[in-house]
């Protein structure tokens, strides 16, 4: 895709575009893959689920829904763009094993069985969708994470600055790796990015995220910045390895 390309997806009109496509893929029934596609397949991730709602606004709204919401969007988007996607819930459910009994089990379970569907695949990029909060109500704006170092930076780069060009011209956050202590992003070896759509617990902000508009804007922006890294770039880069074949970058425990 080129740049102007990209641009003209994000126009006002292609946007309408895309809710329109949204809305009617969105209504197919999900189908869960049979076998692991061979080729390269996007993970979309939309955080939390079922008992674990995430975040919760100060109107009750929970992180969970809305990440769905931009996901189902995303997934959309890139199926649209002949994009081969695995879209990891497709309701308000958790992903737990049925054995998992408590609430700790059943996260516990959750996270290692998104773990064990990325790992099935063999070439996967994920995109994992999640709001922020904070005790103070002031902060806003959209941030990207990425995990794996090198394979994950120059794309998270790319999604964070179309995201300030596009939707937040006065958002000054930097891309970011992710931290240690989140379980998916730090046990998966793959191109991986999780974006921090927004801050639930800034009122205005929580309006926008809320809103179904701005949904599919947000999707649009995440979905283009796959494409045009992917197509300008030829292909992302793959994990390095040595001359047995063993990965070369960490993956933590």
């Amino acid at each position: 895709m080129t740049k102007s390309g990209f641009w003209k997806i994000l126009s006002l009109g292609a946007l309408a575009l895309l809710a329109l496509l949204g809305f009617v893929l969105l209504r197919r029934p999900a189908a869960a893959p049979t076998a692991a596609p061979a080729g390269t397949v996007v993970v979309i991730d939309p955080g939390h689920g079922g008992e674990d709602g995430g975040a919760v606004a100060a109107d009750g709204t929970a992180e969970s829904g809305v990440n769905l919401a931009v996901a189902q969007r995303l997934d959309a988007i890139l199926t649209f763009w002949g994009r081969e996607t695995l879209l990891l819930r497709d309701r308000d459910v958790s992903l737990h094993s049925p054995d998992a009994q408590t609430i700790r089990q059943k996260k516990v379970s959750d996270l290692h069985n998104r773990v064990a569907a990325i790992g099935a695949l063999a070439d996967p990029r994920v995109i994992s969708i999640h709001q922020n909060s904070f005790p103070q109500a002031q902060y806003h704006g959209a941030q990207v994470f990425y995990a794996n170092g090198p394979l994950g930076q120059p794309w998270a780069k790319r999604t964070q600055d179309n995201l300030r060009t596009c939707l937040e011209p006065e958002n000054r956050r930097a891309e970011k790796p992710i931290a240690h202590d989140v379980y998916l992003m730090n046990h998966i070896a793959c191109p991986a990015i999780l974006v921090e759509c927004g801050f639930l617990s800034n009122p205005e902000e929580l309006a926008r995220l809320k809103d179904p508009s701005y949904q599919t804007a947000l999707a649009a922006v995440i979905a283009g910045s796959y494409l045009q890294y992917t197509n300008e770039e030829g292909a992302t880069p793959h994990a390095p390895q040595d001359e047995t074949g063993l990965l070369l970058h960490p993956v933590w425990e």
